[in-house]
């Protein structure tokens, strides 16, 4: 049986590596000259580390790269509004790791064979009989999976009619700051923007933030630094310390929720089926848990069978994690001063438990 998989980031990689692994003959399909991620850090949550022990990946990650669970969120005067018990969500989850991108990349790249790669690829359209139309001519499988992203050609050439991304807002940015001691994982609410810092097992500190603005919008490092100047250490010193060729700005997007996962012998999985914001953290954990449930359905039921138990698996999971994290983002970005004062005093009297069963569905997930 052959796949052709559109798209070689992490979701692409990940259906690469466990088709392979049950003998499927791979083809991968990337649009980029060479097989990497542009970003920064990943915090890789224990039900994405379930999907990666399905390919027998996940232990080695757990080994080098360990980190600790979401410390909690913080008002711009440094705080609480909520503070995680970080042990307790350790005991009852797992482990979680943090890694750069272009490391987890590279650790799928190099579990598939290196001809199944093909860089340098621009896919053109996408059928549901398997044909797929790109800049070397014409290839044809018996599955494409479509893991091509929030702007996703296969998306586009199985449901033309459907309403593409939609922007939410607000753009995002992401670094990584050199080393400093930091309290862990910890985000910041201010109003119509937040700041995130996570740690990494080098010392490094990698950076997230988030504010309202017109889609399109350029804002540069200086301007950044003023924005958040007068928000709790250690944000100031983390965007002194960092240099403008490691600051990544993308608009945030999300994908209206789609009817059906697959279309005749084709499928979609991770932004091309479920573009969320990055609010949970989820949006790589989601993209290889579609991965592996994908290979597994199609091998053992065949590609019709599978296909048709993949979507009934997939498709609710992953829109309530995308209606969830679009919800769990909100109120950072509110602009009114009554609401955000409102806000930072009602959110410290709701019961920690609230906020840990609303990320129970997520880091539960087993293969």
């Amino acid at each position: 049986m052959k796949a052709i998989i559109v798209g070689g980031g992490i979701g692409g990689l990940t259906a690469a590596v466990a088709l392979h692994q049950r003998g499927w003959q791979v083809e991968v399909l990337e649009r980029a000259p060479e097989f990497t991620e542009v970003g920064a850090g990943l915090a890789i949550q224990p039900n994405g580390l379930r999907a990666l022990d399905a390919l027998g990946l996940g232990d080695g990650l757990r080994a080098g790269c360990p980190a600790g669970p979401p410390a909690g969120i913080r008002r711009t005067d440094g705080g609480w509004l909520v503070r995680n018990d970080v042990g307790d969500l350790r005991r009852r989850f797992g482990p979680w790791v943090t890694v750069h991108r272009a490391a987890l990349v590279d650790l799928l790249r190099r579990a598939v064979p290196a001809q199944v790669l093909r860089p340098g690829t621009d896919v053109r359209a996408v059928r549901p009989d398997g044909t797929v139309v790109h800049s070397g001519g014409t290839s044809t499988a018996d599955l494409v999976v479509g893991a091509d992203g929030v702007h996703s050609v296969t998306r586009r050439s199985l449901w033309p009619h459907l309403p593409g991304p939609r922007y939410v807002g607000y753009t995002t940015w992401r670094l990584i700051a050199p080393a400093r001691a930091v309290e862990g994982s910890v985000e910041t609410w201010g109003r119509g923007a937040r700041f995130g810092h996570v740690p990494m097992p080098d010392g490094r500190v990698y950076c997230y933030l988030m504010a309202n603005a017109p889609a399109g919008s350029r804002i540069g490092l200086d301007e950044l630094r003023r924005r958040f100047a007068d928000w709790h250490d250690p944000i100031p010193a983390l965007l002194d310390s960092a240099e403008r060729e490691t600051v990544l700005q993308h608009d945030t997007h999300e994908l209206p929720d789609l009817p059906c996962y697959v279309s005749g012998k084709a499928a979609v999985l991770g932004d091309a089926a479920h573009a969320m914001t990055p609010n949970l953290g989820q949006g790589a954990c989601q993209a290889m848990e579609d991965a592996v449930t994908l290979a597994k359905a199609v091998d053992t039921l065949g590609v019709p069978e599978g296909l048709a138990a993949y979507d009934g698996a997939r498709r609710p999971r992953t829109q309530l994690i995308a209606r969830r994290s679009r919800q769990a983002g909100a109120p950072a970005h509110w602009t009114s001063a009554l609401l955000t004062t409102l806000r930072d005093a009602a959110v410290p009297l709701v019961p920690r438990k609230v906020f840990e069963r609303s990320l129970t569905p997520a880091y539960t997930w087993t293969p």
